[in-house]
């Protein structure tokens, strides 16, 4: 544990000792506070459009600081003879490669803990057409950040220490007073207060809590690549998992499926379904003979009615699912799990139930993940 721990903890310091870190961090902190500013003039829907919006800004900073830290952590001690030099000791690979996971996934908590009080304060000032930017409150914010960087540059010139590390404790310390003050003495101002207008919204905690939960899974997807690849190709590969995670439902998802679930005996979807003639009849026949409730539909429950030779003729007839479409959507991350943007409008709640199966489906993913990547790391030659 003690080597572990060391690892770790070096992985995070070498990670927050980056420039880029630095601005990332301060750049979408301002920038999602600068969000809570502008005139959207969407008919009174201003503060859910900023609440989307803030999402975003989180979920892209993930992003970038997964691969950073991957290509930090791992490729770039590879690439320089680092990690052989550790691995020449008693350490295993499996304790260098999780370590290495643990300070990054530390990094990018520290990051999505300053952006989520940029959030908190963000959905609080955010405003329709009918108010105006509260002042006072961005005054305070943005000096709380001016203010950390003097800190830094006075510990860096008077005692020479580390001005960027230093940068980003002091951003995140400042950052959390800021916050104090505001919501103690700053006023809102909202003219117009309905549900968690004007005042801190608890349910962006927990959507920022999953947007966590999906950079740590993109952290580990990277490391992954970064045994094997540079800093620009992991990036490439991870915005491709991305993109491809985002769409997952509609590239595999309906693919990987049973016919039945997706299939209704409505005109115009039997039309422009993508099965011939014979997969069609059947389909409608099965329909015909289960649909209890007669929505031209089945259901779960109607299907499970389905006789043996039922589901050979389902399965001599392709429509069962195709495996590559199942191997695929198992395998690509599904990103809107993560998104729940929609349950921040009106006064909806965050179903708790939900935050945790999403840590179960996260947590078994970090397994396979990291299984993959201790698998790619064990046949790296290291020099």
């Amino acid at each position: 544990m003690r080597q572990f721990a060391a690892i770790a903890v070096n992985a995070f310091v070498e990670l927050v000792r980056q420039t880029v870190f630095l601005i990332l961090m301060a750049s979408s902190a301002a920038f999602i506070l600068f969000l809570s500013n502008v005139y959207y003039f969407t008919l009174g829907d201003d503060p859910q459009v900023t609440k989307d919006s803030i999402l975003a800004v989180i979920l892209l900073a993930g992003l970038f600081g997964a691969v950073l830290g991957a290509a930090t952590s791992v490729a770039h001690e590879l690439r320089t003879g680092t990690a052989l030099a550790v691995l020449a000791k008693p350490v295993g690979r499996v304790t260098f490669l999780v370590a290495k996971f643990a300070g990054v996934a530390a990094a990018l908590t520290l990051l999505t803990y300053v952006n989520l009080l940029a959030a908190l304060l963000a959905g609080r000032m955010a405003f329709t057409s009918y108010g105006e930017p509260n002042l006072v409150a961005n005054g305070i914010f943005y000096g709380s950040m001016a203010l950390a960087f003097a800190l830094a540059g006075f510990t860096n010139f008077f005692l020479n220490r580390p001005f960027v590390s230093d940068a980003v404790y002091a951003l995140a310390g400042c950052v959390t007073l800021a916050f104090v003050i505001i919501n103690t003495w700053v006023k809102s101002g909202f003219q117009f207060a309905e549900g968690y207008e004007g005042r801190l919204d608890p349910r962006l905690a927990w959507a920022v809590l999953l947007i966590l939960f999906a950079t740590w899974m993109l952290a580990a997807i990277a490391i992954a690549c970064a045994t094997r690849l540079d800093l620009v190709p992991t990036l490439a590969v991870c915005s491709a998992v991305f993109l491809a995670g985002l769409m997952s439902d509609y590239l595999f998802g309906r693919r990987a499926a049973p016919a039945w679930q997706t299939f209704s005996a409505g005109t115009a979807e039997l039309a422009a379904s993508p099965w011939d003639e014979a997969q069609r009849a059947l389909l409608l026949e099965l329909v015909r003979r289960h649909d209890t409730n007669r929505n031209d539909r089945l259901e779960p429950a109607e299907a499970a009615g389905f006789t043996a030779a039922e589901r050979a003729q389902l399965r001599a007839a392709g429509l069962e699912g195709r495996w590559w479409a199942r191997v695929l959507h198992a395998a690509v991350p599904n990103w809107q799990l993560f998104w729940i943007s929609d349950a921040l409008a009106g006064t909806k709640e965050v179903p708790r139930g939900y935050v945790a199966r999403a840590a179960a489906y996260t947590a078994c993913y970090l397994v396979a993940a990291l299984g993959a990547a201790l698998f790619l790391f064990e046949e790296r030659e290291l020099s």
